[in-house]
Parts: C-alpha cells; structure tokens; sequence
C-alpha cells in the first residue's frame, strides 16, 4: 500500500540576481523548524557578508514572532503579503513553477531526504547554469570561463540528477 504525504520546502530568494537559498524540507513543518532554518539563513548571509533590506513572507503560521525577529537582527525589514494575493510573492511563486516543471513533476519523491537531496541538485542547477530572463540571460551565480569559445574547443556536458537535467561549458 502507497501512503501519500504532504512534504514543504521552504527557501528564499534574492530579487538581485534570483538566487535561491534552500533552508529544507520537512513533513512536520513548525514555527521551531522555520526559526532554525532562519538562523542558518542568517549565518550564511553573515559568513558571505551580505545584507538583507526585506524580507516578502505570506501569512503562513510557521512564521511567528522568533522568525521575524531573527530576520530583524539581520537588519530586514519583514514585509507580509497580502491575503490571497499570490501575485505579490511573484518570484516566490515562479520559482516553484519552475521547479516543478523541470524536476519535480519528473521525479518520484519517496521521501524527505530524498526531496531535500533532489531539491539541492536542482538549486545547483538553478543558481548556477540556468538562464534567467530578468537577469540578462545570466545564471544567478555567472560563470567565468577562462577559455572563451572557439570553434576548435570542445562542449563538455554534465548531468544533474540522474539525466534529468544537463548543463554544457566550454571544455578545458
């Protein structure tokens, strides 16, 4: 007998250039879990010394009190969506589609280790070799070849999660 289960992710996005910071995934999400994954956000941040002016959240209870004060000390400011309006969290919300469109509707997820382990290779994927049209057709994260492409170098092609997705640069 196949059980289904409901499995959340939460992540955050920088608006500059689209990068995603995946926090995790859980079954059991609390307001506890979310304040942790906030911290660790923070640490990063602070390790890579960047600054956070805002934070767009929806209205999910998870985020309580702790979560946004942990974004405060960051020196965010905490800007909640308002009701029913997805299109207020637009980014938010064409990062799933995106995600589920080019991973996860083809995967089979069996459980929370194995979304967290697939989710990180598609935000690899996503940071660092997917094109984004608001950002010039750059990835979040550019590339720097030192080998500028001529019609003599080779294209070296590596495979993401399993096949699934494939990533070309400029052979060595």
């Amino acid at each position: 007998t196949v059980t289904l289960r409901r499995l959340y992710v939460l992540f955050f996005i920088d608006l500059e250039r689209r990068k995603v910071f995946l926090a995790g995934a859980t079954g059991h999400p609390a307001a506890a879990w979310a304040t942790q994954q906030a911290r660790n956000l923070a640490a990063t941040l602070e390790d890579q010394g960047r600054a956070v002016r805002f934070l767009l959240r929806d209205r999910d209870t998870k985020f309580v009190g702790p979560f946004d004060e942990v974004m405060r000390s960051m020196g965010a400011r905490v800007i909640r969506t308002p009701v029913r309006s997805p299109r207020a969290n637009a980014f938010a919300e064409c990062f799933v589609r995106t995600a589920r469109a080019e991973c996860l509707d083809w995967v089979l997820i069996r459980g929370e280790r194995q979304l967290d382990r697939v989710l990180r290779e598609f935000v690899l994927h996503y940071n660092h070799a997917r094109p984004h049209r608001g950002i010039d057709l750059e990835a979040p994260v550019p590339y720097s070849s030192i080998h500028p492409f001529n019609g003599g170098a080779g294209v070296q092609r590596t495979d993401r999660i399993g096949g699934l997705l494939h990533e070309y640069r400029v052979a060595a």
